[in-house]
């Protein structure tokens, strides 16, 4: 079943900021939970005067009792008013779809991109082996950085991370990166993706030559798994993730999102 939730959040007077903090840090790594197992699809903000906003999801759970436990579960809930409203499907909802003198076809849902981390790296040298079967390879050291995401920040561990890359003939690069990345909590992240970087053959001249170009100009994509054993980020080992990548004169940018 669906429901709306509309959320009212009051932080009673005289509450140290530390734990504001504390609780709004395990409230967006229970949101990242609920995301993962299904119960959380959709959040929105409802602007209820200037600069304030109130928090409105829409949550899957088999029925209001389980959406109930699942929402006094979380971190917040004693300074919260929650309002759930049961949804049921309309006869005109135009996701509804009909297959002709047949039975009613249950549309899949579509995907949508969660953000979870931007890592800004910085590049040693490349380390270039030369001509391959598959076209030049080499090796680019990712040799430092940080990442912050909504439920977690931390930086970029040295000496555990590279891109092993193949330029192809037409200049296309593909890449197989792997870095290990450290929270600031000290756990640990082991990311590996397959990217892939192409453009046309003048902006990827001038990426050769070391030049910031606009990362509109070209295409920087790649398929990102990630494993943890911290298990408060176990929804990591299980999600599906893509990445946006961003060259520059000096380092790079990954951006990480789920997909949900």
């Amino acid at each position: 079943m669906d429901f709306l939730v509309e959320f009212e959040i009051d932080v009673p007077d005289g509450t140290p900021e530390t734990e504001v903090t504390a609780r709004e840090d395990a409230e967006s790594a229970a949101a990242a939970k609920l995301v993962a197992q299904g119960h959380l699809v959709r959040l929105w903000k409802r602007r209820v005067g200037a600069g304030e906003s109130t928090p409105i999801g829409l949550y899957r759970a088999e029925s209001e009792d389980e959406l109930e436990g699942l929402m006094r579960a979380l971190p917040l809930y004693e300074w919260m008013r929650v309002a759930i409203t049961p949804l049921q499907p309309h006869p005109n909802n135009p996701a509804a779809r009909h297959l002709p003198d047949g039975p009613q076809e249950r549309p899949l849902p579509e995907p949508r991109l969660t953000s979870v981390y931007r890592l800004d790296a910085t590049l040693a040298v490349p380390l270039e082996l030369g001509e391959v079967a598959r076209g030049r390879r080499r090796i680019v050291a990712l040799t430092g950085g940080t990442f912050n995401g909504p439920q977690m920040r931390g930086r970029l561990l040295p000496g555990a991370s590279a891109d092993w890359q193949t330029v192809l003939p037409d200049g296309a690069a593909l890449g197989d990166i792997r870095y290990t990345l450290e929270t600031d909590r000290g756990d640990l992240l082991y990311v590996q993706s397959r990217s892939v970087r192409h453009g046309s053959p003048e902006v990827l001249a001038r990426l050769g030559r070391g030049e910031d170009v606009d990362p509109r100009e070209y295409t920087f994509r790649a398929s990102t798994e990630i494993e943890t054993a911290a298990s408060d980020l176990d929804w990591l080992n299980k999600g599906v993730f893509i990445t946006v990548g961003g060259r520059q004169a000096a380092g790079v940018i990954y951006e990480t999102y789920l997909v949900e």
